[in-house]
């Protein structure tokens, strides 16, 4: 793919880890973020990379205005789920032929959103079990150096994806195409409805809420509940690989990261639980499929939001 313009849209945590390690390798990278003091921040001392791989200053782009952008190659999509309509509209001016758009987000249904600004031909679906965490304006904390998947949303290998899993590869973020991306997504979202409101009602780390059985119990309880709803969709999760994703993901750097729904609800932000969860939830109505516990934690999550007054 030569050295693409890469537009990361949507500059928190995993945006501008993505963001910095493609750059430090050489990629012509920009980040397209809402806050003025954390563009000000890139803008005058580079992105700041600390935890897995030391600490480094990276010279990057970034900008709050997509106008200010050039037209891009590459975008990948990493704001929360609920600004995904807003930023896909953003962003579809720097779009042109042969562009591609890539959502490394949580749950189900980003893609969907991002095809009607994009074209459902320029949009890939992707995953990463990277870890990051914002320490404050330019400075990112990488926690662990984990895979990322990507593939057609139609399903199948194809030339683009493979060339970009390559170039990203190449640039710091180890990544495999997959013939089976939404197989893949239906994966990791397992362990974001394990981990997301286990950690965020808690406050514990991944690895916290692993260590207390009854907590774990749960967490695990809410995987079956998801698997059974992703088998009633075509997609089958057996046990042994359902509970190996979270015996991974416990054992590595992660386990000390709180979830970024508990960051959200520790900064009083609206959350992911409705790309997380209600989307699993309404499937599994659909398909009539039981899903007591998702329900549980989902409704705990809406409350705890109410109550602090998170639109």
């Amino acid at each position: 793919m030569g050295n693409p313009h890469v537009v990361i849209a949507g500059a928190g945590a995993m945006g501008c880890l993505f963001g910095g390690l493609l750059a430090e390798r050489g990629l012509l990278v920009t980040l397209l973020a809402r806050r003025e003091a954390h563009v000000a921040a890139i803008r005058e001392r580079g992105l700041l990379i600390v935890g897995e791989g030391g600490e480094r200053r990276v010279p990057i782009g970034a900008a709050t205005d997509a106008g200010e952008i050039a037209p891009a190659d590459v975008v990948f999509v990493q704001c929360k789920a609920h600004a995904t309509r807003a930023v896909s509209a953003a962003v579809a001016p720097l779009m042109g032929m042969g562009s591609l758009a890539v959502s490394f987000q949580n749950g189900l249904g980003n893609e969907e959103i991002m095809a009607e600004a994009l074209g459902r031909g320029a949009v890939l679906g992707g995953l990463t079990s990277l870890g990051a965490t914002l320490e404050g304006p330019g400075v990112v904390r990488n926690y662990a150096a984990l895979p990322t998947v990507l593939g057609e949303l139609s399903g199948g290998l194809s030339p683009r994806a493979e060339a970009l899993a390559a170039l990203m590869s190449a640039h710091g973020i180890p990544t495999r195409a997959s013939a089976g991306i939404l197989a893949e997504k239906w994966r990791k979202l397992l362990l974001n409805v394990a981990m997301s409101a286990t950690s965020g009602l808690t406050g514990l780390t991944i690895g916290g809420v692993a260590g207390i059985p009854a907590l774990a119990a749960v967490a695990r309880r809410a995987m079956d509940e998801a698997a059974a709803v992703a088998e009633a969709c075509g997609v089958s999760l057996p046990p042994q690989t359902r509970y190996a994703i979270f015996d991974g993901i416990v054992a590595s750097g992660a386990a000390r990261n709180k979830t970024s729904m508990r960051r959200d609800i520790e900064a009083g932000r609206p959350s992911e639980v409705e790309a997380i969860y209600l989307c699993v939830i309404e499937r599994g109505r659909t398909k009539g499929v039981p899903t007591p516990t998702l329900e549980a934690l989902a409704a705990l999550v809406l409350g705890l939001e109410a109550a602090a007054g998170v639109d």
